[in-house]
């Protein structure tokens, strides 16, 4: 797995002035190169598919006088009694840091009169907690967007949506623990000049979990949605030999979910626990457009199977050297190996 020594000087603390005031590291075979993030419509090609999440980011912390608790998802096998994931950490100034604490029936009064109580350890870092009211409304009126050490202080709700997730109403008000941040930089005149360049555009949605910036773990089940819209214009890209091109790993794991054997998407909805990595490869996206991912990530398990370890290790010593930014509000990444 790719490994590196992240200096804190490349982590951003901060969005940029506008969304698309990012830089954008293209990677090819034909080697990488430096742009701005608004250059992105000349690097594609008429009949390009890009494949988006629609998922908007919930307020998924919730703070106490000591603890936070970051409210990742429900779970599929206990979707019905209510019970979702849940992580504990502990607060430390301005930072939170995780809480190793915590057992089975033990509850905390929560903001608003409501009470969490603890079910049973789900992972060593994660509960799985129910609440004792509907969890998303909930979130919606006391919770605050997740924010890690890095990021120095609180940024508005609107900081962590997307443009596609402002395009979509929800009336179940379902969301993500964290925001999909690789569709991020998007706005609506970029969107606008991709269309206007032959470059096609689909939706799905994947719901996002809880992240652990301390400790890498891989993916647990996601609730995820691909339209047959969506299924149909990436089957019909590749048969007109296109490329697909997923805007986020959090794409990347639902278009893969939803192959069917004979290697075309089929409309598919539920959960998927299915993990992307260099072993099985991919089967129907050509390529990633995604943020700069921690060393030792499982992400860049997934960015290898897409890149190839050679192309990826070349991105990387590029975006480190060229003083590329880190994290949800930093730089993007291209990765189109064919």
């Amino acid at each position: 797995m790719l490994d590196f020594a992240l200096p804190p000087a490349l982590e951003a603390h901060e969005p940029p002035p506008r969304r698309d005031d990012v830089r954008l590291l293209a990677a090819t075979r034909d080697g990488v190169t430096h742009h701005a993030f608004t250059d992105l419509p000349d690097l594609l090609l008429p009949g390009d598919l890009l494949v988006v999440n629609t998922s908007a980011t919930l307020p998924a912390a919730v703070r106490l006088d000591r603890l936070a608790v970051h409210f990742s998802g429900p779970l599929p096998s206990r979707a019905a009694d209510g019970s979702w994931l849940v992580e504990l950490r502990l607060r430390t100034g301005p930072v939170t840091e995780p809480y190793a604490g915590g057992c089975p029936g033990e509850w905390f009064p929560l903001p608003g009169g409501a009470t969490l109580t603890l079910l049973e350890r789900y992972t060593p870092r994660l509960w799985r907690a129910r609440l004792d009211t509907d969890v998303e409304p909930y979130l919606r009126r006391h919770g605050v967007p997740i924010r890690y050490g890095y990021v120095r202080r609180d940024q508005p709700a609107a900081a962590y949506q997307t443009v596609f997730a402002e395009a979509v109403a929800r009336d179940d008000g379902s969301g993500s623990a964290e925001m999909p941040s690789a569709a991020r930089p998007f706005t609506a005149e970029l969107v606008t000049r991709l269309v206007s360049r032959g470059v096609l555009l689909a939706p799905l949605t994947l719901h996002t979990g809880v992240a652990s910036p301390e400790k890498d773990e891989p993916p647990y089940p996601e609730r995820y949605d691909v339209p047959a819209a969506t299924a149909a214009l990436v089957n019909h890209v590749r048969w007109e030999g296109g490329r697909v091109i997923a805007v986020g790993t959090t794409v990347v794991r639902a278009l893969e979910t939803a192959v069917a054997g004979d290697g075309f998407v089929r409309a598919s909805s539920g959960w998927t626990s299915h993990v992307v990595g260099p072993e099985g490869g991919v089967r129907v996206v050509d390529g990633l457009l995604t943020g700069l991912h921690e060393p030792r990530s499982s992400h860049l398990r997934m960015l290898t199977a897409i890149a190839g370890e050679e192309l990826l290790e070349r991105a990387y010593a590029e975006a480190l050297a060229e003083s590329y930014r880190w994290h949800e509000f930093g730089d993007a990444n291209l990765l189109l190996p064919h």
